[in-house]
């Protein structure tokens, strides 16, 4: 032990060679003797001999070999501790027990290694009497402060940490111990500070007994009660709590909205502290969200005939009168250096916007007096609140309203652009984005445009925060005139003729790239913002602007080579990074360029766009790209599309960077990119890709079996499959059965084991998406009459895939059961009245008729399709 203490002094000595040393002696102990080198771990930590912060470096290293952030090798820790000798495993608990209340350091690292053994040990039902010790150090009069304090530490991380049934079943001694912690009786401000983290970190563990009214009400009380605490921690995390009560426990707040929420909430929005006024306003915002998505509920169970599950009690419309004056008072407490800050003026911004949303036109007569009354305000604080609550209610008010609010508006706004203040010019640039947004027919009337116009290309070349939100409301109007212009009248390409930015739009362009040249572009997201408005205004240009998007493509083909010409010389880490984002941004841009391109005028500029983007790939194989790799295959996939078959001319230089971004399982996204290459590659060459296939299946088949590739990469090569199959029809027979054998295989294991997991339903559902589209690609492909008995082995295994779909119910997306409709036409038109009655089932059959009521066109078309195609077959039997 004496031994190990000098090497814990030594990792935290701030000699590199000393720490270096020790880490790698610590390492290698764990190798060698990893149960005594735990047990020596805890005597240390325990050790009240021991000087403090060797004694935290001991449970620092013990915290470590059992906790991890990656999958694998949390598994890997998992099983390690639970292959250790009973009695090592009970000498390290004791341990760590032990130490609580006599570490002289906050917070406490025992409570945090106690977390990480229950975190183990709670998913094998072990351990479990740890949460009543821990209740036990609370409720005992006779506890010490520190004891008291590092046991509801523990009970917090646990409860923050721990994802399993048996913490659950232990919800009532987790809240004893931190309902008799939060007490306005506890004399110890650390004591009810812990408890009161404790509280906000077991809220979703808590359902039952706030289904109890008794339970409930204890519960509101002391988290009521601490929201008053005279330490402005206490008051600003119990205020943290009932925000998120607001959300989990909405349909049970009525009976304390009135006499303790209201209040509360209120006096806090109004608190000079920012972080408890911050609380304040979050929950009012909290109270909106909620109201808005029952609101949504409500239309939708009124679509289906039924009662919805809970309704609004329309909170946020009864405290409009008494919120709405603070939050309007609270904008003009913002600061000039506030940017990256989240202060009170910025979340009153966020309440108002959702304030909108939810009482819509109520909120407008009751906010145009401070607007009206301050729009001018001598005091720029004012005059930018003003503009702020203008744009903040933009969205919520009906269409008659909205268009009377910003008929008066718009030209006093577009004047403020000139303010000489850089906030309130700010401010007014987003307002008008905003405008754009909802009232794209006045925006883009000729008298507004006079004066607007000119007032953005001024505004484009002042401060970049000014210039980066004109950038984005140049983006708006793009989309509100061609949104106006396509309703008059589109041709064959959905594109119309002409629109009102016509005429200035090279000016437009022009502007743009000069201020994505500015020497200051790097400030604000400047230059990222010059390129995304760039590409806005390509995709959202009519035909007589072709000419203009033609020129671009060559402007930005002579920057990149510029770039490519001038890497060499760059020597620092910042000037690469900056120069990979602006390649990135030059292929975005690209992809922009060649989507409006004709087919036609494509090869007169493909070799020199080719030539730039295997530069590009040439320079990122292997290395650290920062997505630049990602871009430049998306611009190969545009160059596909409208190429075409082509496109073949450039395979035998492309290919190699394909097949490297196939293997490049370290980062994922180049993988996706890739995978979607080969894609389009296969709609571009059909057949004609034949020849190269063994070489991309063979790639594509190591994706599936490396067990280091992120899991969400998966699902993407297995519908590939599909596109492969279309493109080689009855050629696909060659790598029928390998595909096969690993669709059904992922079909099968892609089950919902827990319905409250969303990142696994949400894997699931991308899983199956893709397993259908592979099958359906391969049900397509093999259609004729020669290939039919190739297929049939294989039928019921996809009907087992729908099967599962159709029962999933609203856990399954209307997309997914789409695309399931689809699948069982395209079998029931392949295999005909053999298959009728595996897929008339009663699951299949609601599905069905489900989709067929959809709004959602895609299921609507797909279903009805597939019940003709039923219906056909059962007249020919």
């Amino acid at each position: 032990m004496s031994e190990l203490v000098q090497i814990l002094e030594k990792t935290v000595s701030g000699v590199p060679t000393d720490q270096t040393a020790a880490l790698e002696f610590l390492k290698q102990a764990a190798t060698n003797n990893f149960p005594e080198f735990l047990k020596q771990l805890s005597v240390v930590l325990a050790s009240t001999e021991t000087v403090h912060y060797v004694r935290q470096a001991a449970g620092l290293q013990l915290k470590n070999v059992l906790v991890a952030k990656e999958e694998e090798t949390k598994s890997i820790f998992k099983e390690r501790w639970i292959a250790l000798p009973a009695d090592v495993r009970q000498v390290v608990k004791e341990n760590v027990i032990r130490a609580l209340g006599t570490e002289t350091t906050r917070p406490s690292i025992a409570a945090q290694c106690i977390n990480a053994i229950a975190g183990i040990e709670f998913v094998y039902e072990q351990w479990l009497n740890s949460i009543d010790i821990l209740m036990s150090n609370v409720t005992n009069p006779s506890s010490t402060e520190k004891l008291k304090e590092s046991s509801l530490e523990a009970l917090g991380y646990m409860c923050q940490d721990i994802i399993s049934p048996a913490i659950e079943a232990k919800a009532n001694p987790i809240l004893t111990a931190i309902v008799h912690g939060m007490r306005k009786e506890e004399p110890s401000d650390h004591v009810r500070l812990a408890a009161t983290n404790a509280m906000l970190n077991a809220l979703e563990l808590t359902k039952q007994n706030f289904e109890n009214p008794d339970e409930r009400n204890i519960i509101m009380q002391v988290i009521c009660e601490a929201t008053q605490a005279p330490h402005s921690q206490i008051r600003v995390t119990a205020l943290q709590c009932l925000v998120k009560i607001m959300s989990l426990y909405y349909n049970f707040m009525e009976q304390y909205m009135l006499r303790a929420l209201f209040p509360i909430t209120v006096e806090a929005m109004k608190n000079e502290t920012d972080e408890i006024a911050l609380q304040g306003i979050e929950f009012w915002s909290n109270v909106c969200e909620e109201e808005l998505n029952l609101a949504a509920e409500a239309e939708e169970a009124q679509e289906q005939g039924i009662a919805p599950q809970h309704v609004s009690r329309h909170y946020a419309k009864g405290a409009l009168p008494h919120i709405l004056p603070i939050l309007t008072q609270t904008l003009t407490k913002q600061d000039e250096d506030d940017e990256d800050e989240w202060i009170p003026a910025k979340a009153a911004a966020v309440c108002i916007t959702l304030l909108a949303q939810c009482t819509q036109d109520a909120i407008v007569e009751q906010i145009l007096p401070f607007i009206t009354q301050h729009f001018g305000n001598d005091n720029w604080h004012y005059r930018e609140a003003a503009i702020m609550a203008f744009g903040s209610i933009l969205e919520g008010p009906s269409a008659l309203i909205l268009h009377k609010l910003v008929e008066q508006a718009i030209m006093p706004l577009i004047g403020t652009l000139n303010d000489a203040h850089a906030a309130v010019r700010d401010t007014a640039v987003w307002a008008i984005g905003r405008i754009c947004d909802t009232c794209a027919d006045l925006v883009t009337r000729p008298e507004t445009l006079q004066s607007l116009i000119p007032a953005l290309f001024t505004a484009l070349h002042q401060e970049p925060r000014v210039a980066f939100n004109v950038c984005w409301a140049i983006s708006s109007l793009a989309k509100a005139a061609y949104q106006v212009a396509a309703e008059q009248g589109t041709d064959e390409n959905g594109e119309p003729a002409t629109y009102i930015l016509s005429s200035v739009f090279q000016q437009m362009v022009d502007e743009l790239i000069k201020t994505t040249d500015r020497t200051d572009a790097n400030t604000a997201n400047l230059r990222i913002a010059g390129y995304e408005a760039l590409m806005e205004l390509i995709k959202n240009s009519p035909q007589d602007c072709y000419a203009v998007v033609q020129q671009t493509t060559l402007i930005v083909l002579k920057k990149l080579e510029q770039l490519l010409n001038i890497e060499h010389s760059l020597v620092s880490a910042s000037d690469k990074a900056q120069l990979r984002d602006l390649q990135s941004l030059l292929c975005a841009t690209l992809q922009s360029v060649l989507r409006k391109m004709h087919r036609e005028d494509v090869p007169a500029i493909s070799d020199p766009i080719m030539a730039g983007l295997l530069q590009i790939m040439q320079r990122c194989v292997g290395k650290e790209s920062g997505g630049v790799m990602e871009d430049a295959l998306v611009a190969v996939t545009e160059l596909i599309t409208v190429m075409g078959v082509q496109f073949g001319k450039y395979m035998d230089q492309f290919k190699p960077f394909l097949l490297a971004g196939l293997i490049n399982y370290e980062d994922p996204q180049v993988c996706l990119a890739a995978i979607g290459v080969l894609s389009d590659l296969c709609r571009a060459f059909e057949g004609q890709i034949f020849p190269l296939m063994d070489e991309f299946m063979a790639h594509l088949l190591k994706i599936l079996e490396n067990t280091t590739v992120k899991r969400t990469v998966k699902p993407h090569a297995l519908g590939c499959f599909g596109d492969i199959a279309i493109a080689l029809g009855a050629n696909f027979a060659r790598y029928l059965n390998t595909t096969m054998d690993w669709l059904v295989n992922a079909a099968s294991a892609a089950q919902i084991s827990n319905p409250d997991d969303i990142d696994q339903i949400e894997y699931v559902e991308l899983l199956r998406e893709h397993c259908i589209a592979g099958f359906t690609g391969i049900v397509n492909a093999l259609r004729g009459q020669n290939e039919l008995a190739l297929l049939l082995p294989h039928v019921q295994n996809m009907v087992q895939l729908i099967d599962m779909v159709a029962r999933s119910g609203s856990l399954s997306s209307e997309s997914l059961q789409a695309s399931a409709c689809g699948l069982i036409g395209d079998l029931v038109t392949s295999v005909g009245q053999p298959i009728l009655p595996i897929v008339e089932t009663e699951p299949i059959l609601q599905m069905l008729q489900k989709c067929r009521r959809s709004k959602h066109n895609k299921a609507k078309t797909l279903a009805q399709w597939t019940t003709r195609e039923i219906s056909r077959v059962k007249k020919q039997v």
